[in-house]
C-alpha cells in the first residue's frame, strides 16, 4: 500500500509545530511565519517520496532546521535589528519560555526537540546529524543555563 499525504493535511497535523520550531532557532515571530511558508512550499516538491507520519515529521523538522539557518546565516538577516514584540504564548510558565529562548541557538533547538516534541536523544542526533554523546552534551549544558537563569527568575520573585 502506497502511503499518499496531501500538503493540506500535513499542514494542518504539522504547522504547529514547525512554527514553534522555527520560532525557538530564530526568535521572531515574522521569520517564523516566512520559515513555515517555505518549509511547506519544500514539502510540497518532496511529498511524494514518504513513506508514513514520522518520515513526514522527521522531513518536517530537517527542512525546518535546514532553513532557519539559512536566514540566520543571510548576510541580510546578519544586517538587521530584530523588533521588539509579543508573543501569544500558550504555555503558562512564560519566564521559562524565556529562558529558553534566551539559549544558544543549538541549546535551543534540542531543549525544544526534547521537552516539548519528546524525541529521545538517539533521534535528536539522527534529525541533528551529530553523535548521541554530543546531544547529550547539549541538553546537560543547556540545562544547567536554564536552571541558572531561572533560579535567578525566581530569587528576584
Amino acid at each position: 500500500m502506497e502511503y499518499k499525504i496531501t500538503a493540506q493535511e500535513a499542514f494542518k497535523k504539522y504547522s504547529d509545530m514547525v512554527y514553534r520550531l522555527a520560532f525557538a532557532r530564530v526568535k521572531n515571530k515574522y521569520d517564523a511565519d516566512d520559515i513555515l511558508q517555505e518549509v511547506f512550499l519544500r514539502f510540497i516538491k518532496c511529498k511524494d517520496k514518504v513513506n508514513n507520519d514520522e518520515h513526514v515529521k522527521a522531513l518536517l523538522i530537517r527542512i525546518t532546521i535546514n532553513c532557519s539557518k539559512s536566514m540566520l546565516s543571510s548576510s541580510w538577516f546578519k544586517r538587521t535589528e530584530p523588533l521588539s514584540e509579543t508573543l501569544s504564548i500558550r504555555d503558562k510558565d512564560v519566564d521559562t519560555l524565556d529562558a529558553v529562548l534566551r539559549l544558544p541557538q543549538k541549546y535551543r533547538t534540542v531543549i525544544h526537540l526534547h521537552y516539548y516534541m519528546g524525541y529521545s536523544i538517539d533521534e535528536i542526533a539522527a534529525i541533528l546529524k551529530s553523535k548521541p554523546s554530543t546531544v547529550k552534551s547539549w541538553l546537560y549544558r543547556a540545562r544547567q543555563k536554564l536552571k541558572i537563569d531561572l533560579e535567578g527568575v525566581e530569587a528576584n520573585v
